[in-house]
């Protein structure tokens, strides 16, 4: 089915996501708190470029899914709050799981 084809690449950006944004608090707190600018400056760049392919797999998977758009734009903003993308991964990919299978 064509929902299967886009699930996979959303499922490792969530995840990949998620673990870039753990790192990039992590650099944030090195920032701002002690003083030490160059992991977030190396960090951002990367998490920005990520997020952007997280989004545009989101847009795949919810197009195919036939999902509202507000259904997408909740899944999306799932990438910017640290441990909600590996949540909102496990429920995604069991609803789609389950509408493929009914």
């Amino acid at each position: 089915m064509i929902v299967e084809s886009a699930l996979k690449p959303f499922r490792v950006l969530a995840y990949i996501v998620g673990t870039m944004l753990l790192v990039l608090c992590a650099a944030m707190v090195l920032r701002y708190g002690f003083d030490i600018p160059e992991p977030s400056k190396i960090v951002s760049p990367i998490h920005g470029f990520l997020y952007m392919l997280y989004l545009i797999a989101v847009m795949n998977l919810g197009m195919k899914a036939r999902w509202s758009w507000g259904r997408m734009l909740g899944i999306m903003l799932a990438g910017t709050v640290p441990l909600l993308s590996f949540y909102v991964e496990r429920r995604v990919t069991a609803g789609v799981r389950e509408t493929i299978a009914a």
